[in-house]
């Protein structure tokens, strides 16, 4: 009997224990899973936030190009990453296989993404290049331009300077009016007519060869002495008529020049003018006086 009632205490003892037991492994697991469910939910959080931080990049980078067709495609993976977002804020804490799932999808959208940030990148340094570029080209063709334009005025100005220098000089101008004897005339009265008298300058730039001298004799009233209407010669994009023209073979060196006007027309007392033209150029003038 005293056999029997220790076997039966020894069954009850073991039988605690083993209630103990699996009542601490019970509590060990719920706490395990307490934790695993806590962990998750923390990573579940970590996750979200990458992924709305991923879509929020994905907005910047497409606010960063000009092509469309990247544009579309960085849109595209924005709208991937939100639905991986909606699908992860959906799941329960407890799933882990989704949960790990997800994870592996945030893995994914996060090498796509750098690997379009060191492409955009690239392209928006390739883009300031050719902007920098651009501008150093710009900036050389605009001192090309404006060299050219100042070689352009200095070639003008250089133009003008051999112009006039190439252009013929009448000196020593004199006129003699001559009365019928062929004598100086005192009296305007007496006047038949004009020996006028100059000299054209040595000039080693001027053009040599035949060429067409006018002279002006103008009036007190400003009226020019002519023979004829027809009697004209081209003078800064005009005509003007002339008095006498005498045609000359220059050779460069000095020569002197005589020319007459006969007097056909009325005299009076007054100052008179005498002007000087070739190659289109006003090249002496002269004044005189009749009594």
């Amino acid at each position: 009997m005293e056999k029997k009632k220790n076997l039966i205490i020894t069954s009850i003892a073991i039988l605690a224990i083993a209630v103990v037991a699996i009542t601490y492994l019970l509590i060990r697991e719920r706490q395990e899973k307490n934790d695993m469910a806590m962990l998750f939910e923390i990573e579940k959080e970590e996750m979200e936030n990458e992924y709305t931080r991923f879509a929020n990049q994905y907005d910047e980078l497409q606010y960063q190009i000009s092509n469309d067709s990247l544009i579309k495609v960085l849109e595209s993976e924005k709208i991937k990453t939100q639905r991986l977002l909606e699908e992860l804020r959906s799941v329960k804490t407890t799933n882990a296989r989704e949960i790990m799932r997800l994870k592996k999808e945030l893995a994914t959208v996060r090498s796509v993404l750098r690997t379009y940030v060191v492409q955009i990148d690239s392209l928006n340094r390739l883009n300031q290049e050719l902007a920098e570029e651009n501008r150093t080209v710009k900036r050389k063709y605009n001192e090309a331009t404006r060299k050219i334009s100042n070689l352009s005025e200095e070639t003008k100005i250089l133009n003008e300077k051999v112009e006039l220098a190439s252009q013929l000089d009448a000196t020593h101008i004199q006129v003699m009016p001559m009365n019928k004897r062929g004598k100086k005339a005192r009296k305007v009265k007496d006047v038949v007519k004009f020996t006028i008298s100059f000299t054209i300058s040595k000039n080693i730039s001027a053009e040599t060869g035949e060429k067409s001298i006018y002279l002006r004799i103008t009036k007190p009233d400003n009226s020019v002495l002519c023979k004829s209407n027809a009697h004209t010669f081209p003078y800064e994009n005009k005509e003007l008529a002339y008095s006498i023209k005498k045609n000359i073979e220059y050779t460069g060196e000095e020569q002197e020049i005589t020319a007459y006007w006969d007097v056909e027309e009325f005299l009076y007392a007054g100052d008179y003018r005498i002007d000087i033209f070739a190659d289109g150029a006003l090249i002496g003038s002269g004044n005189f006086t009749l009594n």
